[in-house]
């Protein structure tokens, strides 16, 4: 096999995979590297089966909210077993799939640990090989926990493949993850602890909105420790304990799991970087506005690997990995257009947002108009039973033009995407509500939220 490529992508999951394709569309010699099974932590270990285990815990709960309203839920139960049987069906043909297509469109799909050994050069399991440009976008992984006992934590990944939930799970730090699995295991019949360092959880969502959505969540059971830190796991005969502070004040809770859920840093650490010359951090590789590295300009990065100010979302690594693909073939300085992407939590009911907080509209001189609706008792909710229920729009008086939404909500994760088009074309909401949607649908409520 000739060694020497137009491109290497370091990373087999979504964006690498688009960036690689791109490559190859234009007729340049493509290679992609990955350790692990190709698809990335979106379609294997995160975003994807997440969301199908919740699909379990979204049927618990919907039938409870019908209670008296038609629905007998007596003897309704997960079983956690079939349902990770599930999403196996789901997770288990995405590297294969992957790996065709991209060798059906000329890319070279390589196996094994890449290291630079180089400007130009990186090592794959002993192997060189060389290239005129790299793009890395190789994700994240769990920041590391410096409290004693913190290797009994298991992640996100381990999470997803427990053959039995244990009946304690205490989740550390009150993000993304945290959150949404806490929502799952407590309609599986399992209780679940948050134990969160700061004031808020969720700190990227409308406050008001998370306050509703912990309500929520403590009527499931899900306990939340706010102001709270860790200071040591030990493990015993019955699990684990967990010794926690709070204002000076030292508590232990017992529980059968503890899982991670406090934040994720760049996953460059083994690529070598500094012998290509590379500036980087836990943030990612220091990048210009157009994602190529700052300091070597064969190298280019997207998603998590990149020091950018776009959310860490799949989505958007997607986005910037095709940008950045682009840019390389044109020779141009493209610059990613970040208005406009919303972001959802998917807890019960989820939690989203688009655009800016009402904080950040005011730090920026904008004479926001704040739209707030309890839609609890709106009919798209007592359809289904759901109590908790609001939207928050933030509207610029000067131009009519909506420059947030917050949503927490049944169906709401869709309902965002209107938002996030009609800021990211500059829609005003008079054009948004001279719409006319089918009815009777949650979209259809979009015109009484203006």
């Amino acid at each position: 096999m000739n060694s020497s490529y137009d491109l290497i992508v370091i990373g087999a999951g979504m964006a690498g995979i688009a960036a690689a394709n791109k490559g190859a569309s234009t007729g340049w010699r493509v290679a992609i590297v990955d350790s692990l099974p190709y698809g990335g932590t979106c379609a294997l270990r995160g975003c994807d089966p997440k969301k199908i285990l919740r699909r379990g815990a979204e049927i618990i709960d919907s039938a409870r909210l019908m209670r008296g309203k038609g629905i007998d839920e007596a003897g309704l139960s997960i079983n956690w077993m079939d349902l990770i049987k599930h999403k196996h069906g789901f997770t288990d043909p995405v590297p294969r799939r992957m790996e065709t297509n991209l060798r059906s469109n000329g890319v070279d799909t390589l196996h094994g640990h890449a290291q630079f050994t180089g400007p130009n050069e990186i090592d794959i399991d002993g192997t060189g090989y060389t290239a005129d440009r790299f793009l890395i976008a190789t994700g994240a992984r769990p920041r590391p926990l410096k409290f004693s006992g913190h290797e009994h934590v298991i992640d996100s990944t381990g999470f997803l493949e427990l053959p039995a939930l244990p009946d304690r799970i205490l989740f550390v730090g009150g993000g993304f993850v945290s959150f949404e699995f806490a929502h799952i295991v407590a309609r599986a019949g399992s209780s679940a602890v948050i134990v969160d360092r700061g004031p808020r959880p969720l700190k990227g969502f409308d406050a008001d909105l998370v306050e509703l959505l912990v309500a929520r969540g403590q009527e499931v059971g899900i306990v939340l420790r706010r102001s709270t830190d860790i200071t040591a796991i030990t493990k015993n005969d019955q699990g684990y304990v967990v010794t926690v502070e709070r204002d000076g004040t030292i508590e232990t809770i017992e529980t059968d799991l503890v899982v991670h859920g406090a934040g994720r840093v760049a996953e460059l650490d083994t690529l070598h970087l500094d012998a290509a010359g590379v500036e980087w951090s836990t943030q990612g590789v220091a990048v210009s506005s157009h994602l190529q590295s700052t300091t070597n300009a064969a190298v280019w990065a997207a998603g998590d690997s990149a020091d950018t100010r776009g959310m860490p979302l799949t989505p958007v690594a997607v986005f910037e990995a095709k940008v950045a693909a682009s840019n390389m073939i044109k020779g141009t300085t493209t610059v990613p257009d970040y208005s406009g992407i919303p972001t959802a939590v998917f807890t019960i009911p989820e939690l989203a947002r688009v655009g800016l907080l009402e904080s950040e509209a005011k730090e920026q001189g904008i004479d926001v108009k704040v739209r707030y609706s309890d839609t609890s008792s709106w009919y798209s909710n007592f359809r289904v039973g759901e109590s908790t229920a609001a939207v928050k729009i933030l509207i610029d008086r000067s131009n009519d033009r909506i420059v947030g939404a917050h949503l927490l909500g049944p169906e709401y994760g869709e309902l965002v995407n209107t938002f996030g088009l009609a800021i990211k074309l500059g829609l005003t909401t008079r054009q948004l509500k001279s719409a006319t949607a089918a009815y009777p649908t949650v979209g259809s409520d979009l015109g009484s939220l203006l």
